[in-house]
């Protein structure tokens, strides 16, 4: 009898990993491709502006920076910079006159970043096309607020689930 309930139980088990797979890889495919989307957005938004000085992962930078002052080691673990090379486009930023950058008084081996004048310009321009998309979302998106909020719930949990597989090398 034992025998017969584990069999139902390895069953069902089966059934709903089953059920789960197809959206877990999904959702996986679509976290992804909204990003690069979002990145298509931002550099839209510089086209029509007739900005080519600056690419769409350095202005969402600039954006996530917003008036922090941060180490470029920080950008990383706050989840602002989502790519492989962040020294290369704060390294970047600085040359082209977008981000201060001073060694820290207390530890003078970390250096400290922060928008200038013209990082804070663009900082403006991707914080204008967000406001200007929580206008239309609801009504032309035909996203609510409430399913924002179930979705960021979602997302924070997987966010969670990720976090803990690296975290306990589950």
């Amino acid at each position: 009898m034992n025998a017969v309930v584990k069999s139902e139980v390895s069953a069902a088990r089966a059934e709903r990993i089953g059920e789960v797979r197809p959206a877990y890889l999904e959702a996986l495919t679509l976290v992804e491709r909204l990003h690069r989307r979002l990145l298509d957005v931002i550099k839209d938004e510089f086209d029509r502006r007739g900005r080519s000085d600056i690419n769409a992962v350095q202005a969402l930078l600039l954006y996530n920076i917003g008036d922090k002052e941060l180490t470029a080691g920080e950008l990383r673990t706050r989840g602002y910079y989502l790519g492989s090379n962040v020294s290369y486009n704060v390294k970047k930023l600085v040359e082209m006159g977008y981000l201060h950058h001073a060694r820290s008084r207390i530890d003078r081996r970390s250096v400290r970043i922060s928008l200038t004048e013209k990082g804070e310009a663009v900082h403006q321009i991707v914080g204008s096309l967000y406001e200007k998309h929580v206008m239309t979302v609801e009504q032309i998106g035909g996203i609510s607020s409430d399913e924002f909020v179930r979705m960021n719930q979602a997302l924070q949990r997987l966010e969670r689930f990720w976090t803990d597989q690296i975290r306990y090398r589950l």
